[in-house]
């Protein structure tokens, strides 16, 4: 009983907690588009998909309801000059109009009728790799909330790709937990459908898929409804990175297994100490949530080997919001490293050095010390599962002697990654080596 109301305490502050985070009070009407920038400004284009019901409100557009059909828009986004702000953070106004010189504002608004008008859009946008970013956001997010925060991502990243962002029906509540949910269910359709018809057409090369929180679980079902229904995911489909997944390790497990073995590459972001699926854990029957595993724990370890993900825990990164839930798009380092690699559609590896390394020697400003005895010993904030950085470390290790292994502290490579992901265009799959 003792242990029983401790742990009623628990949730309650974690709650609490949670609670108190959300209320910052954003401000309400930033969509408004204003008739000017400043010189500096950067200017980030967005085509925006939604399943939400629209609002009569021209600076909200659209509700945390659900609507009854996608609608799309263009919006353009002008983040301050570089000089006014740092890397990771979305500058909310105090009051509208917002300055440029100092906020995040909104340039143009422009709702495209059909899916004809959107690919007329996107090879107006188009980069030259012909690559596509879908962003899908997590719990509690308004629809103003997603586009500043994909629109910070995709400029702090500088990312080589067409930035799309689908947003489903959040209604920015922390105790709309159960309707989120739900309306993730409602939207996986309506993401599919997306995917496939971006994957269908010609002007587009590779498809990475971003997803956070709550918003993993609907990109993976839809992933997983497309894979039954198809055969497989369409190949163009290459990465899938979920950051902070509300995921239930074992349904997540099993997800995979309906996807079969013609899937994307899945690399998950995670951090043992994220209070928001620390509450996530307790409210969904105390089963662990794939965004906070223990990487060191034998049994997850098997299953990233089996399925062949590769994990950064950010459990060390220190800063972002006090819910330790949105380091990805936070983190100077990691923001960075997601434009330069994982968005860019790039193995995690390059050669013989891991991209584990690269994220320690970045982190701490010592990329020259990388494969010396310096590179090895200092600490460092990230781990990755990752066979390469494993392979290179312990190779340094062999060299350089036993004893500087316990140095090794910051960055922890875990086991090997046994690919079980079959060519495309095979029908089977080869043996895992």
């Amino acid at each position: 009983m003792l242990r029983i109301a401790f742990d009623r305490r628990r949730l309650v502050a974690l709650i609490v907690t949670l609670w108190l985070a959300g209320c910052a009070g954003l401000p309400e009407g930033v969509l408004v588009p204003l008739d000017y920038d400043v010189p500096g400004a950067s200017r980030v284009p967005i085509l925006v998909a939604t399943t939400r019901a629209p609002s009569d409100n021209p600076g909200i557009l659209y509700t945390g309801e659900r609507g009854p059909e996608i609608d799309l828009n263009e919006i353009v986004v002008s983040i301050p000059p570089d000089e006014n702000r740092e890397i990771g953070e979305v500058q909310w106004p105090r009051k509208l109009p917002p300055d440029p010189a100092k906020d995040f504002a909104t340039l143009s608004v422009k709702k495209l009728p059909d899916a004809k008008a959107a690919e007329a859009w996107y090879l107006e946008h188009r980069t030259p790799n012909r690559r596509l970013l879908v962003f899908v956001h997590g719990f509690n997010n308004r629809y103003e909330s997603a586009v500043y925060r994909f629109a910070q991502i995709a400029h702090d990243s500088r990312m080589e790709a067409t930035p799309m962002l689908f947003t489903w029906p959040s209604r920015g509540s922390l105790f709309a937990y159960g309707y989120d949910k739900e309306s993730t269910n409602y939207s996986r359709t309506a993401l599919e459908s997306l995917l496939k018809g971006a994957a269908d057409r010609p002007e587009v090369g590779e498809i990475t898929v971003l997803a956070h929180s709550m918003g993993t679980w609907l990109t993976v079902e839809a992933l997983r409804q497309m894979a039954i229904r198809n055969g497989g995911v369409p190949s163009k489909i290459e990465n899938v990175i979920l950051a902070a997944p509300d995921l239930d390790v074992d349904v997540f497990r099993q997800q995979l297994a309906d996807m079969g073995p013609k899937r994307p590459k899945f690399t998950v972001f995670v951090s043992d100490d994220d209070r928001a699926l620390q509450v996530s854990r307790r409210i969904s029957g105390n089963v662990d949530r794939l965004g906070a595993i223990d990487i060191s724990d034998p049994q997850y370890q098997v299953l990233l080997e089996r399925e062949g993900i590769s994990v950064f825990d950010l459990t060390a990164l220190r800063g972002g919001d006090r819910l330790n839930h949105s380091k990805f798009a936070q983190s100077p380092e990691v923001v960075r490293l997601l434009g330069e690699r994982l968005i860019a559609g790039q193995t995690v590896t390059d050669q013989d050095i891991g991209l584990g390394e690269q994220l320690g020697a970045a982190a701490l400003g010592v990329s020259n010390t990388v494969g010396s005895a310096a590179g090895l010993a200092v600490s460092v904030p990230i781990a990755i599962v990752d066979p390469a950085t494993r392979d290179s470390l312990d190779d340094q290790a062999d060299r350089l002697g036993r004893h500087l292994e316990n140095a090794v502290t910051g960055m922890v490579p875990v086991g090997s990654a046994t690919r079980t992901r079959c060519d495309r265009n095979e029908e089977t799959c080869s043996p895992p080596r």
